[in-house]
């Protein structure tokens, strides 16, 4: 158990410091599961949790703290089905809110506030043609990208 409780004192420093802190999940390779990440920490300032799927992980952090520097500093809200422009050049993400599912669930935020609390938005992004996983014609996988929700 200490290496829980080391984790969970170095992640409270960092949400102390920052305000929220990033998640990394590797993907699981015996079920073929994507990588994803999420914040930690924005629950406490009555904002939903930020998550991401199927990227690097240096990159979805770095798309998660662009977009978490938003929420916290400025206080922006997205909604359900927003797209947001100026976050991936060159394409448009789309904002996504709805519960966690079995493949993408922010174990931290949870047990840091319980799963009652935590709310969650997820950034989805695009293929190369600008089309979403739910549209006709995109150029991944359903497992390259699962979704917490449809807009």
């Amino acid at each position: 158990m200490t290496g829980i409780r080391d984790f969970m004192r170095r992640q409270s420093l960092i949400i102390d410091r920052v305000g929220w802190a990033v998640t990394l999940v590797p993907p699981d390779p015996d079920d073929s599961t994507a990588a994803f990440a999420y914040t930690v920490g924005l629950t406490a300032h009555d904002h939903p949790e930020l998550l991401i799927a199927g990227l690097n992980p240096a990159i979805a952090q770095q798309l998660l703290n662009d977009l978490a520097a938003r929420v916290y500093d400025r206080a922006e809200r997205f909604t359900h089905g927003q797209r947001i422009s100026d976050l991936i050049a060159g394409y448009d993400a789309t904002i996504v809110a709805g519960p966690p599912t079995e493949q993408l669930h922010p174990g931290d935020a949870f047990a840091r506030y319980g799963q009652r609390q935590v709310r969650l938005q997820q950034i989805v992004w695009p293929d190369q043609a600008g089309r979403l996983p739910w549209d006709d014609g995109y150029a991944y996988l359903p497992a390259t990208q699962p979704v917490i929700a449809h807009p």
